[in-house]
């Protein structure tokens, strides 16, 4: 599926999160400065999108969205999920012959 929706995360004057969604490129392109385009993503549907001046992106979110987000966005999501305990895996005993 082709990636088509482009969001925008950012922080609002109460320290909620900010999303935006843009369904075309060209209004995101009028409201953002683009300083390159990507061309290292690991999500091949990711490569030829734009990099924006003050924004971390693109980063791959649904089957269709590419997300966006401020470098403080950004860092404070990475901190949190970084936080999150993850539940050990159990690994299988395996029975010696």
């Amino acid at each position: 599926m082709k990636k088509d929706t482009f969001r925008i995360v950012t922080r609002a004057a109460d320290g909620t999160l900010r999303i935006r969604d843009y369904e075309d490129q060209d209004v995101l392109l009028k409201r953002h400065v683009q300083v390159g385009v990507d061309d290292c993503s690991t999500d091949l549907e990711l490569r030829g999108m734009p990099v924006f001046r003050g924004l971390i992106g693109p980063i791959p979110e649904d089957e269709n969205v590419i997300r966006y987000e401020t470098p403080e966005v950004f860092e404070t999501l990475t901190k949190e999920w970084g936080a999150v305990k993850h539940v050990a895996r159990r690994s299988r005993s395996r029975s010696r012959r």
